[in-house]
């Protein structure tokens, strides 16, 4: 998908694709107002002739070939379990999504517009009550837009787990694990991404600071500060951070990070699920020395020993 404005590194806004999803009810129709990453967007295309796979879940809608590509097309409202209108008055469309490096299509029932939000706007789930058939681990935020209406940004890496089509690899030797003594900061909303990344950072011999989002990660990085004082550099070895977080994206807090001079030598890796370029350079800019797009064990401990060797020798 065309990116027709640029967002500036640090400004700690995002884009989103403003979707709806249409829900038949006693009284009428629902209309439930949606959004996913604009960074996550391939395209969004008119629904094709699609192949039906068996045995399958029936929110699978089928596969199509997209420019020698082969995608699966999951139809958010069945996953939902959402009962569609049948009056004819929708107008569904597939919005093309990559990320981890997986392409796969979902199903809405009208594509309305593109919207600029600060992530200090976007509230987690957890503080909102009342998500209906959505379990809160399916909503990675929620912000409120015009006439106090409330948009939902799905977590569609979810669909994606449960389908089965990206796990993340594990496998790895533990004689291919450099060891490192010192303390890593960990940025993510998620409970289980963050779980992931500290269980591999405990396997180097790293002692783990967690944070849920860039507000929390600088709060955390203060109390370390005051913990150690001029040692902060030669104690803190790395910061992973995710890059969509509530209240303060991983961009805004690495740009923060930089600015200040108590941190600015402590190198930041980002490990985030939107695996377009655009993405990957805007983390460059705002201070990243890696950018990875999905989590596999021998590429995480090789490119987190990388850096952090990188950094003990310009120390030196």
């Amino acid at each position: 998908m065309a990116k027709e404005s640029i967002l500036k590194v640090g400004s700690n806004e995002m884009e989103l694709v403003d979707f709806r999803i249409f829900k038949k009810e006693a009284n009428g129709v629902y209309e439930g107002i949606y959004g996913v990453n604009v960074a996550k967007v391939r395209e969004i295309i008119k629904i094709p002739n699609l192949t039906e796979l068996p045995g399958v879940p029936d929110y699978i809608e089928g596969i199509f070939d997209l420019r020698g590509i082969v995608i699966p097309v999951v139809n958010l409202a069945k996953w939902m379990n959402i009962k569609e209108p049948d009056d004819g008055s929708i107008k569904p469309r597939i919005i093309i999504t990559e990320f981890s490096d997986i392409l796969i299509g979902f199903v809405v029932h009208e594509a309305k517009r593109i919207r600029r939000i600060s992530w200090k706007d976007i509230e987690p789930a957890s503080f909102v009550a009342g998500m209906g058939s959505l379990d809160k681990s399916q909503i990675t935020g929620v912000t409120r837009i015009e006439n106090d209406e409330v948009l939902l940004i799905l977590d569609l890496e979810s669909v994606v787990q449960a389908l089965g089509i990206y796990q993340p690899k594990m496998d790895v030797n533990d004689d291919q694990i450099t060891k490192v003594d010192g303390v890593a900061l960990i940025l993510d909303d998620s409970m289980t991404a963050r779980k992931l990344v500290s269980d591999a950072l405990k396997k180097m011999g790293m002692r783990v600071v967690e944070a849920k989002d860039g507000m929390e990660g600088l709060e955390r990085l203060n109390e370390l500060y005051n913990t150690y004082s001029d040692r902060l550099t030669d104690v803190v070895k790395i910061i992973i951070s995710d890059v969509e977080m509530p209240q303060m994206d991983g961009f805004h807090f690495a740009a923060n990070v930089k600015e200040d001079v108590r941190f600015k030598n402590i190198p930041i890796v980002f490990n985030s699920s939107i695996s377009d370029h655009f993405s990957e350079i805007r983390g460059k800019e705002a201070g990243g020395e890696a950018y990875l797009t999905k989590f596999d064990a021998s590429i995480f401990y090789k490119e987190v020993s990388k850096v952090i060797k990188s950094h003990v020798k310009t120390a030196q």
